[in-house]
């Protein structure tokens, strides 16, 4: 079993989408993000939206591997930012739970 971030830490990109991403985290709105990608109501709690988060850019990633034309580097690279953006306050928040592991 591993942890959501060490998880992420093992997560290999190419290097433009990551660095592309890494100019956005700052600009990061955890509401505003959230919503676009996981959608309206109750946002859920850092881990469980890390977890969806990284399921969507898996989904998107497997699309940029095979060429399907679908495939938005756009939005892309905006999942980045919010799975970013969530471990940065997952890291950051007082009550991170270190038995967020994944079955």
């Amino acid at each position: 079993m591993k942890d959501i971030l060490s998880l992420l830490k093992d997560l290999r990109r190419p290097r433009l989408l990551i660095r592309a991403a890494r100019h956005g985290v700052d600009e990061y709105q955890r509401e505003q993000h959230l919503k676009r990608h996981l959608g309206y109501g109750r946002l859920p709690k850092n881990g469980a939206a890390l977890m969806q988060l990284v399921e969507k850019e898996r989904a998107m990633n497997d699309q940029r591997r095979s060429g399907d034309a679908g495939y938005s580097i756009v939005h892309h690279v905006d999942i980045l930012i919010a799975i970013m953006g969530e471990a940065r306050l997952l890291r950051t928040s007082p009550t991170v739970n270190t038995a967020d592991t994944l079955a």
